[in-house]
């Protein structure tokens, strides 16, 4: 079995991550905005070996589900919630070779501002930081930028396209070897070394040069998640690595061939492009015992309509509360997250809308003890041919040590995951095999 990559996705973002709360829900209930709760996080990823941390956002407290905002504001979910980007520099600090991702939406971000900050959270991290670049899906998060509706789904993606072409002119203004901080001559900086930008697009226009100089990566990593088809030819033409969702293995060994084409079709070497698929593994010491686990998360999850829907209406911009929940659901279009909405929204046969929403995630369903399911990670990444899994868990601190000191200790035993870090930078480390 060959070595894999391993990241943690902090899915709701910097918001409530144990409410309603459970018996374990510690820090994550009241005070989940303490960067002490995610610097624990990320401290006990690296001593398992994982490659990365990478934490979701939203710019909008969303109110599409019954109408108003009531159902989101009162259950804590998804708001209030915290700027990442924020967080970073201190993760960062008390940890030592973890890559820090934060999400950075290409609609809203000026290519300047992103690439100043960009390259700013380089040196401060010492080479270990990454953007999730996301194309926003919510009109609420275009009415607080001064737009009435976001552009058309596909349109996004061709700003986002030439988003990251602008940046990467401005992360190009500056030679490495610029700063020469030669006493003797009197020059800080070759000014040969250092040129405008001159980036001028449908959609953004830049000057440079950046007023600061390359970081220890030049760029940060570049993450990425979307799963149309628009949004796979951008995370196969720009990303490091790619964040999937798949049911099973078979779909999972399609979706890294599809994403070897289209990065192929772009120029690229698939290995460059690492594709980690969300997973959600409940490990105990007895196998019995993490299925018993696992049926009770299932039963509560199913039990809970209104949360499935609530959910399912941020993702779509679709308020399904108007629905039947006992009739089949019918087609639905969307400008938001379409390849999210499709998870649902499209099936072979005519489920209602109660059965869509008591359906389980698209994911496989890793569950036993520690070894078994290690074992079980391995044999699919073998199938699958690459690279990875990103844990989708509750920020709790039981969770998180059954993973880091379970789960991964077994993997680590089977030689599956690394055994230390052999590079200074994220990208080094996260390109390492």
């Amino acid at each position: 079995m060959s070595m894999f990559h391993l990241g943690w996705f902090v899915g709701r973002g910097l918001s409530p991550q144990s409410w309603p709360p459970g018996p374990f829900a510690g820090a994550g209930q009241q005070s989940w905005w303490d960067p002490q709760l995610y610097i624990d996080l990320a401290s006990s990823l690296e001593r398992a070996g994982f490659d990365y941390m990478m934490i979701e956002d939203g710019m909008f407290v969303p109110d599409v589900y019954g109408g108003s905002s009531e159902y989101y504001l009162s259950q804590g979910w998804l708001v209030p919630k915290m700027d990442p980007v924020t967080y970073l520099p201190l993760i960062a600090r008390e940890t030592a070779h973890i890559g820090v991702v934060a999400t950075v939406t290409t609609s809203f971000y000026p290519p300047f501002l992103a690439a100043r900050l960009g390259t700013s959270l380089d040196h401060i991290t010492a080479g270990r930081v990454g953007f999730n670049l996301v194309t926003s899906h919510n009109d609420r998060t275009a009415q607080n930028f001064g737009q009435q509706h976001q552009l058309e789904h596909d349109r996004r993606y061709t700003m986002a396209d030439e988003w990251v072409r602008a940046v990467n002119a401005l992360w190009d203004t500056w030679d490495a070897d610029a700063v020469v901080a030669d006493e003797d001559a009197g020059t800080y900086t070759d000014p040969a070394k250092v040129r405008a930008a001159d980036f001028a697009g449908e959609f953004f226009r830049t000057r440079g040069p950046l007023n600061t100089m390359p970081g220890p990566q030049r760029r940060p990593v570049i993450c990425q998640a979307g799963g149309s088809p628009a949004g796979k030819a951008f995370g196969a033409a720009h990303a490091d690595t790619i964040i999937a969702q798949a049911a099973d293995a078979e779909s999972m060994r399609r979706y890294r061939d599809e994403i070897t084409d289209l990065a192929l079709a772009a120029g690229r070497d698939p290995k460059s492009v690492k594709i980690l698929f969300c997973v959600s593994p409940v490990v105990d010491a007895f196998a019995d015992a993490a299925t018993e686990r696992a049926a009770a998360a299932a039963a509560v999850r199913r039990a809970d309509t209104e949360r499935a829907l609530a959910s399912m209406s941020y993702v779509s911009g679709i308020d399904f509360s108007r629905y039947d929940l006992d009739e089949p659901l019918p087609e639905i279009r969307t400008n938001a997250a379409r390849a999210s909405t499709a998870a649902f929204a499209k099936d072979g046969s005519p489920l209602t809308l109660r059965q869509i929403a008591q359906r389980d995630p698209a994911e496989p369903a890793l569950v036993g003890t520690p070894d078994g399911v290690a074992a079980e990670m391995g044999e699919m990444m073998d199938f699958v041919g690459g690279d990875g899994f990103l844990i989708n868990g509750p920020i709790e601190r039981r969770y998180i040590a059954e993973i880091t000191d379970g789960l991964g200790r077994a993997l680590r035993r089977r030689g599956l995951i690394r055994d230390g870090y052999e590079h200074p930078t994220f990208r080094e480390n996260l390109l390492a095999f």
